[in-house]
């Protein structure tokens, strides 16, 4: 019963293994594939205009959203967090293309996410 136990074991292991082999994998092809696409893709991901476009998204999703959000629960608080968010992001458009320019819309798109789960879980 002992042996049997064991061999189980070591197939689990081995099962582990291969499994870890196979993402070790599918990540060092992935990573080349994305390096390659960002290489060329990196001009147009930078450009103002789509910057402009996914704020203007946002605004409007934002207002939208945690507007009826308001009217159908009554709780400020998911709309002023949401429009924090907005105001952080619309601020990093302001700067130049630097490392803090991300670690700014990083915050305000995290911040803004949080106030429409938090009116999301205010609904239901």
């Amino acid at each position: 019963m002992r042996v049997i136990q064991g061999a189980i074991r070591s197939e689990k292991i081995d099962r582990l293994a291969i499994g870890l082999s196979g993402l070790c994998l599918v990540h060092c092809i992935a990573s080349a594939v994305f390096l390659a696409m960002l290489a060329s893709a990196g001009g147009l991901l930078l450009d103002p205009i789509v910057h402009e476009v996914g704020m203007m998204l946002a605004l409007g999703l934002g207002i939208v959203g945690l507007g009826r959000g308001i009217v159908a629960h009554g709780f400020m608080l998911p709309a002023a967090i949401g429009s924090l968010g907005l105001g952080i992001m619309a601020g990093a458009l302001t700067l130049d293309h630097d490392g803090l320019t991300t670690v700014y819309s990083v915050v305000g798109v995290l911040t803004l996410a949080l106030g429409h789960d938090l009116n999301r879980r205010a609904v239901i």
